[in-house]
């Protein structure tokens, strides 16, 4: 019987739970688990510590197959050597490469951060651009990132933020038609996109990953003590 449990899981996590609903009953699901996390996780937001859109932008990059706890630590000694995209622009790009290199893939990254902060300084005045095209124009920044930045820097709704935290719930959830091992972000944020009332989007994004970090774990899920259970159909799967 254990066996059997623990293979159930992998299936749920690996491919779309099939609930048997309507597109109309997933959304009105859709709208109960949102305002569970609302109650739950009214404060939720980006753990990235930064004090304007260029730190959240360049912390975002350096978070790839990285922690938030180790970002923390290394952008602080970044941002005062570093205040500007003019000044990150113009460093010598093996004193970067020293400063992220605890965020792992250290030389793409600085690479990365270096050349966004130049496209930043040249075209665009200094300032982060506020809108999808030129966030992902540059350097080290495809949606994820930019959703990042538009829903937390500018209070912009332009798309979900999907990780690895967001990506595995909303499989559980079956909220989305997935892939194998969740990779098809962009499918799963058109998915979520659909479902979820766009105004919510950036908080269901943090909520989701808050809830992945405290309670429905990876390897480890407390369906005991999750506020989604009763909305979850992968709920007590092994």
């Amino acid at each position: 019987m254990r066996k059997t449990k623990k293979a159930d899981r992998k299936n749920a996590v690996g491919k779309r739970v099939e609930t048997g609903e309507s597109v109309a009953d997933r959304k009105k699901r859709a709208k109960k688990i949102v305002a569970s996390l609302h109650k739950q996780y009214a404060d939720a937001d980006c753990a990235l510590i930064h004090k304007n859109a260029f730190q959240l932008l360049v912390a975002t990059i350096l978070s790839a197959q990285s922690t938030d706890e180790t970002i923390n630590k290394v952008t602080p000694v970044l941002f005062k050597k570093y205040k500007t995209a003019k000044s990150l622009a113009g460093a010598p790009v093996e004193d970067i490469e020293e400063i992220v290199h605890a965020t792992g893939f250290f030389r793409q990254k600085a690479k990365s951060i270096q050349g966004a902060a130049r496209k930043i300084a040249e075209e665009y005045g200094g300032e982060v651009p506020a809108n999808m095209d030129d966030l992902v124009s540059l350097p080290g920044v495809a949606r994820k990132t930019a959703n990042v930045v538009l829903g937390t820097a500018f209070g912009r709704n332009e798309g979900v933020v999907v990780d690895t935290h967001v990506g595995r719930l909303a499989t559980l959830l079956g909220l989305t038609w997935t892939s194998k091992d969740q990779k098809d972000a962009v499918k799963i944020e058109k998915d979520l996109m659909e479902l979820v009332s766009r105004k919510e989007w950036t908080f269901f994004s943090h909520a989701l990953i808050w809830h992945g970090r405290k309670v429905c774990r990876a390897r480890k899920p407390d369906c005991d003590r999750c506020v989604l259970v009763k909305l979850c159909p992968s709920a007590h799967v092994g």
